[in-house]
């Protein structure tokens, strides 16, 4: 499926891992990740760590996928706000998916330090701003709730967000813990290490077509009509595992993102926070180590690439407009403008684990807004099963749950 169009930022900005080597002859493997992009980097580092047999296969290049058009900002909150959680799930497991958010950013920093990985990470701060004044009951609602169950955060009215922020809404809430990265880079560089140090065997361009469970894991079969005999098999492979899955559990959406050109680093806002707000679909903000901007929504429900793409001019042109309405004094200018894929589920939860009944199948599977924290934690988690040790976080983010009501 053609994942993203346009120029994603990442792309122009990196050097291409040029790398080609499609895999070309039988293999015996403990474990085969599907997908080289964060997730598949993060989940063969858990595995590499952990003296684990494994190997990183792809029908792409590396890393070229969602990940090379993710916008790459880390946040403890989810999609769907603490307190709507609260009511679909309960509020000791919804908190503990929060806190489990925001442990995920240090581990993904502490999985860069370990690796040497060149790659930008900045620890910031974030504004969720309310949109309009039903935005600002959710707030008051999401502060309440996470003010009472330990989770960093403050609340500012109208004047302390316009005096920080030098932005006209209701109000907002701030917390000092976010970051954001250069995801492509980051997978790439984690990949590379492993490669070195490890062995860790890349297969790029390699497609699986075919898989057949045996008695202890599964066989599968590239178009080249090579196999690979695995005890595990882990799908990493974004909304495009859907072909391994046995039912659909997740929405596709299309999303559209610009970058502007670099801008004197005084022009940006307080601290270059992430910028997010109430409405939804959401806009949202972040900025570079270059000090470009990149302005992101306009989510729509997704049908076509092409359908996607010929919207693309009209997308940009709706973001440039809502940026500079909030921001009238800076002067945006876009450079790049892409539209990407994702998926989301009910609940804004990843699926982590194996399908009911299928135990070396796993996926990782780390849907919605907040992909790279879940991936993290599908890493961790992934690798507990791999070692047949327990994780009782599989209580919340395993299938089990597809069955019940949203």
């Amino acid at each position: 499926m053609d994942l993203h169009s346009g120029l994603p930022l990442w792309i122009a900005k990196n050097k291409l891992y040029g790398y080609y080597h499609p895999l070309r002859q039988n293999i015996d493997k403990t474990v085969v990740i599907i997908g080289s992009g964060i997730t598949g980097s993060l989940i063969a580092h858990e595995l590499c760590s952990n003296g684990i047999d494994c190997c990183v296969i792809d029908k792409r290049s590396i890393s070229l996928g969602s990940t090379a058009a993710s916008t790459s900002q880390l946040q403890y909150e989810i999609d769907v706000p603490l307190h709507q959680l609260i009511d679909k799930i309960g509020e000791k497991e919804a908190t503990r998916a929060y806190k489990d958010c925001l442990k995920s950013i240090s581990d993904v920093k502490k999985v860069l330090e370990e690796t040497n990985t060149i790659a930008p990470f900045e620890q910031i701060p974030t504004f969720f701003f309310a949109s309009n004044k039903q935005g600002l009951d959710l707030i008051r609602k999401e502060y309440e709730v996470r003010s009472k169950n330990g989770l960093p955060v403050q609340f500012l009215d109208k004047e302390q967000l316009f005096k920080q922020l030098g932005i006209n809404k209701p109000g907002a809430l701030y917390n000092n813990t976010s970051a954001q990265m250069d995801s492509y880079q980051a997978a790439t560089g984690i990949l590379d290490y492993h490669k070195e140090k490890n062995g860790l065997h890349l297969y790029s361009h390699t497609l699986v077509t075919t898989y057949k469970k045996q008695k202890d894991g599964y066989q599968l079969t590239t178009a080249e009509g090579f196999r690979i005999n695995c005890r595990y098999v882990i799908i990493a492979a974004g909304f495009e595992a859907g072909e391994f899955l046995p039912k659909k559990v997740m929405d596709l959406r299309s999303t559209y993102a610009i970058a502007s050109q670099p801008l004197d680093k005084a022009m940006l806002w307080h601290k270059r926070a992430l910028i997010w707000e109430t409405k939804n679909p959401y806009l949202y903000m972040r900025t570079t180590a270059d000090c470009r901007i990149i302005v992101g929504g306009e989510d729509i429900p997704y049908s076509s690439p092409d359908k996607r793409d010929r919207l693309l001019q009209q997308k940009t042109k709706t973001l440039e407009r809502k940026f500079r309405k909030l921001f009238p004094d800076i002067p945006f200018v876009t450079e790049m403008s892409w539209c990407g894929t994702f998926s989301a589920t009910s609940d804004g939860l990843p699926f982590i684990g194996a399908w009911p009944r299928r135990p070396h199948m796993l996926f990782a599977l780390g849907y919605g807004g907040n992909g790279i924290t879940f991936s993290m934690l599908a890493a961790q988690i992934l690798c507990q099963i791999v070692q047949g040790k327990e994780d009782n976080r599989l209580e919340l983010y395993g299938f089990h749950r597809i069955d019940k009501k949203a």
